[in-house]
């Protein structure tokens, strides 16, 4: 792939160009906290829904992915991943987040959501952006075919689902007004890891994408977000939480014991004094227009 087109160095460019306005007088203490679906945590700063952590990363990783998010008083969000990996990570007390493959198998994604919905997690997602593999056919996943969402199939999913349904690829308002109609409960504004090329960066469509929701369901931003400060942008641009992923897996590695944990505090502290800095006393205070070009 040309470094030319990369999407993940695309978005870190924008991103960075992304300037804070800051704005002192009359500015307060800032309160990070963050509640979703009836449940409150410490701030909008979230895991990524990555899958399969023990079988790409290291034995245990799944389950320290859950305690660091718990520990720090964030939602998690995981991906592909068996049931009884979905259990022991349900098990620890995180709130989670289950993102599902578009299956071709679609009674497969409604066996998922029932385990899901019986474990009791925060809510689930459908990933539209896995429909397609490198060649533009089918992609496959672990020997499982995937097949592109219809309005029709993910409205029955919402309607099925006892849980909240999130959609999962959201980088234009088309699939998002779509998304609208199904009735999904959420949207995550992603181009999933440069899955493909030339992507238009989720912080540069996310202030269209929440013109057009108006803040009838929350809105959320993965892709290159590495640090308070990524989220403060991102925050103050429209989405309600964030999600980090890669920085994640380094912290493992480089400490198992509460390296997770350890980087969510430390990018809730850079939050923090982002929005100490711009007079944003708590996240509905967020203002678009502290962010320049």
């Amino acid at each position: 792939m040309s470094e030319a087109g990369n999407s993940n160095r695309i978005c870190r460019d924008y991103m960075d160009s992304l300037l804070i306005e800051t704005r002192y007088m009359n500015a307060v203490t800032p309160d990070t906290s963050f509640e979703l679906y009836g449940e409150k945590f410490s701030s909008p700063i979230m895991t990524a829904a990555l899958s399969h952590l023990d079988h790409f990363v290291e034995k245990g990783m799944a389950k320290a992915y859950a305690e660091g998010a718990r520990d720090a008083g964030c939602v998690c969000w995981y991906g592909m991943a068996e049931e009884d990996e979905i259990e022991m990570m349900a098990d620890t007390g995180v709130k989670l987040i289950e993102i599902i493959k578009p299956y071709a198998d679609r009674e497969k994604i409604y066996r998922k959501i029932e385990h899901a919905g019986k474990l009791g997690l925060l809510a689930v997602g459908i990933d539209i952006d896995h429909a397609f593999g490198e060649t533009g056919l089918p992609d496959i996943c672990f020997d499982e075919e995937m097949r592109a969402m219809t309005t029709k199939e993910l409205t029955d999913i919402c309607k099925a689902s006892p849980l909240p349904v999130i959609v999962k690829g959201v980088l234009s308002c088309y699939d998002a007004r779509e998304a609208l109609k199904a009735g999904v409960s959420g949207m995550v504004i992603s181009h999933h890891n440069n899955r493909i090329e030339y992507a238009i960066p989720p912080l540069k469509i996310l202030p269209e994408v929440a013109a057009l929701t108006g803040g009838r369901v929350p809105l959320f931003v993965d892709c290159m977000i590495q640090s308070g400060m990524d989220a403060f942008k991102a925050l103050a641009l429209g989405a309600s939480a964030v999600s980090i992923g890669r920085p994640l897996m380094t912290a493992y590695k480089d400490n198992h014991e509460s390296g997770i944990r350890d980087y969510l505090e430390k990018t809730r502290e850079e939050l923090a004094k982002a929005m100490g800095y711009t007079g944003t006393g708590n996240l509905k205070m967020m203002d678009p227009s502290v962010i320049r070009r």
